[in-house]
């Protein structure tokens, strides 16, 4: 058993998460925790009021995606929508978690005609309003759900959607596997770890004490997307690793991390609601989720490859320069270029997309 105390005060949502320990005995496996934290109605991390994206922490935000980093992003992206498009004979596009509404902005403007009706789903009632204030030019072709209808098709899109997914926690402690769940300890909330069956979907070498995730709801996600997605493709763009990199076991401590005011700490139990909570994305088992559901794979590569083979520099040498210094952070290796990762799924037929042409590591996975 290994308890950390959590430093926290009662709020509306920690006295909801304190009900839900109560009806569950007294201890929430962390995926459940994680889910009320991130999207309890109105309390929630992304169900709140809070600013969320932004380029600086003056600004109120807490971290910056790569589209509110540069609308050349969303431009370069718009180059493989463009032929997911036309190769899936679709005319819509699918967003899920679409923030702040730049990236469908940076679309939106980039795609024109060739988009009939981009729908987003997004769970978050605050970040819909701002969506739409960010989008008010293209609201004859924009519509909001809340959750997956019965039957898709287009081209659906995914910007750090996967990483906000709850994860469960299984730490190896002296040879023996628990599940590391919540518990109440004094003002806070607490680690308490329980024996479990489960297992990280490979052995991890050696005998020293681990710790990491696994992602039954991202994987749950993908497989359900399979279902309703009659007629196109999908693109994810995240931070991760293959499964081989993912459960080495060097990487002993996880990597669950939260993020307030541009800065980042390993505590998800202390200002619960006040701040994200992601874990990285194992994209081997987001491949093997879309193959067993019937997607075919059409790349897995890094995001810096995936920008460059869809026309980030030609884009990059008719900008400014102080255009040219943010867009580099896409792609330098020791920025976002590296440890993003874009992944893409096709209904049916797979082609030879153009984000994938170079660099394509599908054989990591």
């Amino acid at each position: 058993m290994n308890l950390e105390q959590g430093a926290d005060r009662a709020t509306p949502l920690t006295r909801i998460i304190d009900a839900a320990l109560q009806r569950a005995g007294g201890w929430l496996p962390f995926d459940r925790f994680m889910a009320m934290a991130l999207y309890a109605p109105g309390l929630g991390y992304y169900a709140n009021t809070s600013r969320k994206f932004g380029q600086m922490p003056e600004s109120g935000s807490d971290f910056v995606t790569a589209p509110e980093l540069t609308p050349l992003f969303g431009r370069t992206l718009a180059v493989q929508v463009a032929e997911a498009l036309e190769k899936t004979n679709t005319e819509e596009v699918w967003e899920f978690g679409a923030g702040s509404g730049a990236l469908a902005l940076q679309l939106l403007d980039a795609l024109g005609d060739r988009v009939a009706r981009y729908r987003i789903v997004d769970l978050s009632g605050t970040l819909r309003e701002r969506q739409q204030h960010t989008l008010a030019k293209h609201a004859g072709k924009v519509e909001w759900l809340a959750e997956l209808p019965d039957t898709m098709r287009g081209v659906v899109v995914g910007n750090e959607v996967l990483d906000a997914m709850p994860v469960q926690l299984l730490v190896r402690t002296k040879g023996e596997w628990f599940e590391r769940g919540v518990v109440r300890q004094g003002d806070g909330f607490a680690w308490e770890d329980r024996p479990t069956e489960l297992r990280p979907p490979v052995e991890i070498q050696g005998a020293h004490d681990y710790l990491t995730e696994i992602h039954p709801q991202a994987e749950a996600f993908i497989a359900t997307l399979a279902d309703r997605l009659k007629q196109g493709s999908a693109f994810f763009i995240d931070y991760g690793f293959p499964e081989s990199e993912y459960y080495h076991p060097q990487r002993h401590m996880g990597t669950v991390m939260c993020h307030r005011g541009h800065l980042a700490d390993p505590d998800p139990l202390a200002d619960v609601g006040a701040k994200d909570i992601t874990a990285h994305v194992n994209f081997t088992g987001v491949a093997v989720a879309g193959q067993d559901a019937g997607l075919e794979v059409l790349g897995y590569c890094s995001q810096a490859r995936f920008l460059l083979n869809a026309g980030i520099l030609p884009m990059l040498e008719q900008a400014s320069l102080a255009e040219r210094t943010l867009a580099a952070r896409l792609i330098h290796e020791h920025e976002m270029g590296e440890l993003f990762k874009v992944i893409g799924f096709a209904v049916g037929e797979p082609w030879d997309a153009i984000g994938f042409a170079e660099g394509d590591r599908m054989h990591t996975l």
